[in-house]
């Protein structure tokens, strides 16, 4: 029996999760040094599907996770800055990038013992990591994160069991690796599954290289797990996605698709292009990777234990049969390098002219419900790459303003919907939904403040610096506005979680209070459509009425709340309920006033 205690399992296991950490820490140190610029690479290269996939590929190889790419790409899409085509030919590119790091496994875990610098690597991390400068504290993170991953590796390698020793074992694997193609949709399910365990693509792609260098499965198997763990690494997006907005699961869902029909294209032709990748790393490399199995299988035990020992040897032919197995293990990680890049680098060269296809087809699979449609936020007006002139991006910026003013109406309006909702369910809908507007109107703020702070670096007129500096005003003002309703849709639920139930009198005071603010939003919004020109300074009094009229009605029920109570109308909390509501709808009226004076009085 083969002698693998718990202990060996969790040093195993413990290895992983080293592996995996080192992974994270050296992505995250990569992208807080060059994360800026890497958002501006991604943002103005995409005017294209072929940059779009050069850019993915670019930024994933950098940063060494295809995860971080594809939440950015996702993050953008949310921002308005890619549309579903752009996101999916980055996504494309990114699927090349992460076989960056199966190529450094293959390069330095097999061929140079890192492992052994990784200690001097983490002393000179500590020196980096305390310092005070953000950048060099980035750096420290990358390099400690480096050294994290190859020792993990390392660890990796040496807690597998040994199963050579365990010949019995052996034999049960390989009953499952001479069945054909039934084998090869076998492990290429093994390697899906494990990625969704594991988490990660790169992990996987590690585990499988340690697994085809033991002599585990032969280099035919170990090629169809990296195919699994293709189409695994799109399932984790897509269980991440499943709470994401329709944008984000169709760009996972994208992701997906173009992986699992990539996988189909290559079983097709799966030993044909084996073939080409073993003749390519026989002439061009170390040697052939699909002979490591079978050179394995005609040593002993004690012989293989000998020249993977790492001891010194002496005896000729040991050291021949140790340099012979070497350069086989090399020969095997490049192999399977090679084999997962140029099968990306094909699946892309056959998926990209079909983007627009599966734009059609994740937005047929994924529908938006009719009221969901205007909750993905794109900016409409406002071009995400190189700016328009100084006239027509300040036009720009206004239709883009006016249409954040109605963003807010609609998400007043479901406000007004929540409050009457009696089902549970729905009610969790409808606040979920005004969450969600709410960062999309944060989000839309901090776009077209950006814009407009771009927009002001130009040349332009005093006038034209005047105008950007009143719509910065403004879209702070609209943003606060969201804030209030965002705020009433939670007060309204807690009302709801106290089981607080308001007389007639009350509801009809609320909606009075509703249909004051909702008319100096729809007031607001007049003015932020009306050109410019025609804005005077007699545009105010109606808004400024209604502000009178809210505050005096507010100023109104707070007397009368205090008597009601008093009078044993409603308990104490109901009242505290009651005058959350109007407080904040009166607060929500102090806001869009704000807005009016700001466009009235430029």
């Amino acid at each position: 029996m083969m002698n693998y205690s718990f202990l060996d399992f969790l040093t195993l296991t413990g290895a992983l999760g080293m592996f995996l950490y080192g992974m994270k820490i050296m992505s995250e140190g990569l992208q807080k040094v060059a994360g800026d610029k890497l958002r501006s690479i991604l943002s103005v290269m995409t005017s294209n599907r072929v940059a779009g996939v050069f850019t993915g590929l670019l930024i994933t190889a950098l940063i060494q996770s295809s995860s971080a790419t594809t939440v950015m790409v996702v993050s953008f899409v949310n921002a308005g800055l890619l549309n579903l085509a752009q996101a999916i030919s980055v996504i494309m590119g990114a699927n090349v990038g992460t076989t960056v790091t199966a190529w450094i496994i293959s390069i330095f875990g097999f061929k140079i013992d890192i492992s052994t610098l990784a200690l001097p690597i983490i002393g000179i991390c500590i020196f980096l990591i305390f310092s005070n400068n953000n950048k060099r504290k980035s750096w420290g993170e990358f390099l400690m994160g480096f050294a994290l991953l190859f020792l993990g590796l390392t660890y990796l390698k040496d807690s597998v069991p040994d199963l050579q020793q365990n010949p019995e074992i052996l034999s049960f694997i390989q009953n499952y690796t001479s069945m054909g193609y039934a084998s090869i949709l076998l492990f290429l399910l093994i390697g899906g599954v494990l990625t969704v365990v594991v988490q990660s693509s790169s992990a996987t792609v590690a585990i499988t290289l340690i697994m085809c260098t033991k002599g585990w499965i032969p280099f035919e198997m170990a090629a169809a797990m990296v195919l699994g763990e293709n189409i695994g690494t799109t399932i984790t997006a897509n269980i991440a996605a499943i709470k994401a907005n329709i944008q984000a699961r169709r760009a996972a869902f994208a992701h997906f698709m173009f992986n699992v029909l990539g996988v189909c294209w290559i079983l097709i032709l799966f030993y044909p292009f084996i073939n080409m990748i073993s003749w390519i790393v026989t002439n061009y490399g170390p040697g052939n990777p699909s002979e490591l199995t079978s050179f394995l299988n005609t040593l002993s035990p004690e012989t293989i234990e000998q020249i993977t020992s790492g001891r010194k040897l002496t005896d000729p032919g040991l050291i021949a049969l140790q340099n012979k197995a070497m350069s086989l293990h090399i020969s095997v990680s490049y192999g399977l390098s090679l084999f997962h890049t140029l099968f990306n680098i094909v699946n892309i060269c056959v998926m990209i002219w079909f983007v627009n296809l599966y734009v059609k087809i994740c937005s047929f699979v994924i529908k938006s419900k009719k009221d969901q449609q205007e909750e993905e936020f794109q900016l409409r007006f406002i071009s995400a790459g190189m700016l328009s002139t100084s006239e027509i991006s300040l036009l720009q910026a206004k239709q883009e303003i006016a249409l954040y003013g109605k963003r807010v109406h609609r998400m007043f309006n479901m406000v007004k919907e929540l409050y009457y909702e009696k089902d549970i369910e729905e009610f969790l809908n409808i606040f979920a939904r005004i969450e969600k507007y709410e960062q999309i109107s944060d989000r839309m703020e901090i776009e077209i403040a950006n814009y407009l702070t771009k927009v002001l670096e130009g040349r332009l007129s005093s006038y034209g610096k005047e105008n950007i500096r009143v719509m910065l005003r403004v879209i702070t003002e609209i943003e606060s506005v969201a804030d209030a309703c965002n705020n009433l849709a939670k007060a309204i639920k807690r009302r709801n979680d106290g089981k607080s139930v308001f007389l007639d009198s009350q509801n009809h005071n609320i909606d009075h209070m509703f249909a004051l603010d909702n008319r100096a939003i729809l007031r607001m919004n007049e003015l932020l459509d009306k050109p410019e020109q025609e804005i005077t300074n007699d545009d105010m009094d109606i808004s400024v009425n209604l502000e009178n009229e809210i505050n005096n009605y507010r100023n109104q029920l707070k007397n009368d709340n205090i008597e009601n109570i008093d009078a044993k109308k409603y308990n104490y909390t109901d009242g505290v309920f009651y005058m959350d509501i109007v407080s904040e709808c009166e607060r929500l009226g102090d806001y869009v006033i704000n807005v009016v004076q700001s466009v009235v009085k430029k």
